[in-house]
Parts: structure tokens; C-alpha cells; sequence
């Protein structure tokens, strides 16, 4: 495998408040503006959401290859990522983003290792290693049941 890797995204402001991106990989353009509080239209991508969304894939991507050869399975995997901008003395900016992986697994022997590999992925995550911005992880394992009982201890690692 090379050692370097390119990714190219072109974006150019279309009409009015919108705009459109596209990328060398994919085949479908994104349509973005700015944030309705910034004057963007309603149901659009905004960029603060496509960092989320990068953070967010980048989090399951990475912990699904680590499982994968770690041969570790499970049943479910979803990630939230959330930041809070706010304005500051030179504009605004992220003051605080929050990983939140939510993972299920067949059974309780295997959270400790599921633990383990969440804190693995967040640790080798291209975009969260690539921001300044402080970030919170908290992590949840939930046990696979066939009942209505839930088992959802929540892991807080600051």
C-alpha cells in the first residue's frame, strides 16, 4: 500500500445561498449553504454537518477494519458526532465536539474487548486525530436481546 493518499474536493457557489461540491471518488455532487443562522437556506448541507459527517464515517470505518481483523463481531455500530460552535473573540469556531459510538454486541464477554476496540478506533480516527478542536468520546455498549430489556451502560472518557 502507498504510504500517501490524495482526496480532491472541488466547490464553487452556484446561484443565490447555495453551492455544490464534488469529489474525484464519488459520483454524486452535494448541494450545500451556509447555516440558517448565517442566512443559508433550510434543508441544505452545511459545512459544519459535512465536518460531523466526516468525523462520524471516518469513527465507523476505521473501528469496522479494526473488527474486522480483529475478527471481533458485532451486531450493530452507530456514531453520532456533535459540535458546538460558538463566538469567540476572532469569529466564530468548534469550542467542543462530541464522539458518541453506540455499539451493540451478542454478549456481555465480549465488552471489555468491545471497549477496548472503540477506544482503539477513536485513537487511529484520520479526521479526530486531524482536528484542534477539544473532543469528548463517549462510548456505549448495548447487549444484543431477544427480550425488551436493554443493557446500556454508557463509558465517559473526557
Amino acid at each position: 500500500m502507498d504510504n500517501e493518499h490524495k482526496y480532491r474536493v472541488v466547490a464553487w457557489w452556484t446561484s443565490g445561498q447555495t453551492g455544490i461540491a464534488k469529489s474525484d471518488s464519488a459520483p454524486n455532487a452535494i448541494h450545500f449553504t451556509a447555516p440558517p443562522q448565517f442566512g443559508g437556506l433550510e434543508g441544505r448541507w452545511t459545512p459544519e454537518d459535512l465536518l460531523m459527517t466526516a468525523l462520524a464515517s471516518c469513527f465507523t470505518t476505521t473501528f469496522h477494519a479494526i473488527a474486522g481483523r480483529s475478527r471481533f463481531e458485532y451486531t450493530d455500530l452507530a456514531v453520532e458526532a456533535e459540535g458546538t460552535v460558538r463566538k469567540t473573540d476572532t469569529g466564530y469556531g468548534f469550542s467542543e465536539i462530541v464522539i458518541r459510538p453506540s455499539l451493540t454486541i451478542p454478549n456481555e464477554e465480549q465488552r471489555e474487548r468491545a471497549i477496548s476496540l472503540l477506544h482503539k478506533a477513536k485513537a487511529l480516527c484520520l479526521v479526530s486525530r486531524s482536528l484542534g478542536t477539544t473532543q469528548k468520546f463517549e462510548a456505549r455498549v448495548e447487549i444484543s436481546k431477544p427480550s425488551h430489556q436493554s443493557d446500556d451502560r454508557v463509558l465517559h472518557v473526557h
